[in-house]
């Protein structure tokens, strides 16, 4: 394992365990060398609710091809997530769909529920089948450990390049009712989602029904994991589901701009923004957490690609990597995304220092306080390109040459 990046939180949280929702963890030899977790099983409760939303990459992988029908087939309803590390069963044709198949059978048997009721998610290596069997044969004994709680073996047995598990939580009021989220992911390289991270999960014992659910998780998802880069690559495996158990015993929720959902709303985007933020501190060779706001921008979502154009830039991103101050590359990132922008009403400031303004630096321009801040691990840039009344934040991270070992050796 690579080192923990230095962006790491503390420590792996105190996830609390969610009503009608129970987790195990195993090391199944899918590719790792033996005792590493590699599957996570999650036994939902029956009529739990399940919201998602998945790559759009052309290249979708077979779990995110079962996961579309499944949903589709019980109107957003799902008793167990079956997740693997190590094999994206991706690009594997139809041996990737039978092996997707016999996952799901062993699922659905293990647990006594519909095939449809279960749903998959894989990562790791593109490209390589996968036997059925390296999962399959565990699936038994997976049922039996099944337990509440068991957040951060889960969130283990999920990575690949991730040098820490990820997790977060919240509590929320509903009608007086406390309902509780927690929620996993894991993600390191081969991010900019355009849906989700590379794997997420999030669950709440709030009564919640599916329609509702899709919607808010979309929502959100457009403020959270889409607004996240670390190479610019989508993948062909990027999952994001929610589950709502329902047995917080709140009065049931059934449209989603019913306003008692106000506080789970709050609740929601705080975990998933915590997930997403923990992606980019783990991303591939980072050392740097770079926060990217935009605003003067014609419409949010213009924003939001400026700011993406910024935070995907090789050459911004090396300059933080070596602390320089080179706003000029932050000029260029602005003019390549393909969103309206004032030349002459650009303004520029890194670390809450204004570097440039009105399209020219600004007079007298002291550099040594912004040098002092990019020798930091928090980046801040603000850039306003004086067209309207657009804003977006994005998050990224800096480029070093551990980004090209890692991905040097990724199969070896």
């Amino acid at each position: 394992m690579p080192p923990i990046s230095p962006l790491a939180p503390d420590a792996f949280p105190d996830l609390p365990a969610v009503a009608g929702v129970r987790a195990a963890a195993k090391a199944c030899g899918v590719r790792y060398a033996t005792g590493r977790l590699d599957v996570t099983l999650i036994e939902l409760a029956p009529h739990s609710s399940v919201a998602g939303v998945f790559t759009r990459s052309l290249t979708a992988s077979a779990p995110v091809e079962w996961c579309r029908e499944a949903l589709a087939m019980t109107g957003g309803r799902g008793r167990a997530i079956l997740v693997n590390a190590g094999n994206a069963n991706a690009f594997t044709g139809k041996r990737g769909q039978e092996t997707a198949s016999a996952e799901v059978r062993a699922t659905a048997k293990a647990l006594g529920c519909g095939n449809h009721d279960v749903l998959l998610a894989s990562t790791g290596v593109i490209g390589e089948p996968m036997p059925a069997e390296r999962i399959t044969r565990h699936l038994e004994g997976l049922a039996d450990e099944l337990a509440a709680g068991g957040w951060e073996a889960a969130a283990q047995a999920i990575m690949t390049t991730d040098t820490f598990p990820k997790g977060a939580w919240a509590t929320a009021e509903i009608d007086g009712t406390t309902v509780t989220l927690a929620g996993i992911a894991k993600g390191s390289g081969m991010i900019q989602p355009d849906m989700a991270t590379m794997l997420a999960f999030a669950f709440t014992d709030a009564d919640i029904a599916p329609e509702a659910l899709q919607t808010l998780l979309r929502e959100v998802n457009e403020q959270t994991f889409n607004c996240i880069t670390v190479d610019g690559d989508t993948s062909t495996s990027d999952t994001l589901l929610l589950a709502a158990t329902g047995k917080a015993g709140n009065a049931a929720i059934i449209e989603a701009d019913d306003p008692r959902l106000a506080d789970f709303r709050r609740a929601l985007t705080e975990v998933m923004t915590d997930l997403a933020q923990q992606v980019v501190r783990d991303g591939e060779g980072a050392q740097k957490f770079v926060t990217i706001r935009v605003r003067g921008a014609a419409s949010d979502p213009a924003a939001k690609r400026i700011g993406l154009a910024i935070g995907n830039s090789p050459l911004v991103k090396t300059a933080i990597a070596g602390e320089d101050a080179n706003w000029g590359r932050i000029v260029m990132a602005v003019g390549k995304a393909g969103e309206r922008a004032d030349r002459d009403r650009l303004s520029i400031a890194i670390g809450g220092i204004e570097i440039a303004r009105n399209g020219e630096a600004v007079a007298a321009y002291d550099e040594t306080p912004v040098a002092q801040h990019m020798q930091g691990r928090e980046i801040e840039i603000d850039v306003d390109v004086g067209v309207g009344g657009g804003q977006a934040t994005v998050w990224t991270c800096d480029l070093t040459h551990g980004y090209i070992d890692i991905n040097a050796d990724y199969r070896s």
